[in-house]
């Protein structure tokens, strides 16, 4: 197993989304972007494919330490983050599925032959029409 697989699996054994990845590693002073973490997730045979680092891991760990026990001054329980984090991914889960079945605006096809003003239009030969004489002169 490499650093990769396993940011991989505390990413969904945790549910954590992009963005609180981004902000656990701020706790830490430690500055990435979506960008550069969405590479790290990727398939090992994917062209954009990062492999992640000791110290990118060791910084998440060290964020995920305060972002789950708190700090010395403020403590967390570490079981209420998690269920807090789980009461956000279940709230996400159930609004999707309303903004899916809203109604979607229905496109109205218009038949061109049902208009009345509808002419074809002409088109033309994609060859002109050229009369060949063979070699044959012809006597004026």
């Amino acid at each position: 197993m490499n650093n990769n697989d396993i940011f991989k699996k505390l990413r969904v054994a945790l549910q954590l989304r992009d963005d609180q990845i981004v902000e656990i590693l701020q706790l830490v002073d430690f500055r990435i972007s979506k960008a550069e973490l969405g590479a790290f997730f990727r398939n090992a045979d994917h062209p954009n494919y990062m492999e992640c680092g000791d110290q990118v891991l060791r910084n998440f760990l060290n964020g995920l330490i305060i972002h789950l026990r708190g700090t010395k001054d403020s403590p967390k329980n570490a079981q209420d983050v998690l269920n807090q984090n789980k009461a956000q991914v279940s709230q996400q889960k159930k609004n999707k599925p309303a903004e899916a079945k809203s109604p979607a605006k229905k496109l109205v096809v218009k038949n061109p032959t049902k208009n009345n003003n509808f002419k074809p239009k002409k088109t033309e030969p994609v060859v002109e029409k050229v009369k060949f004489n063979l070699g044959k002169n012809k006597k004026s």
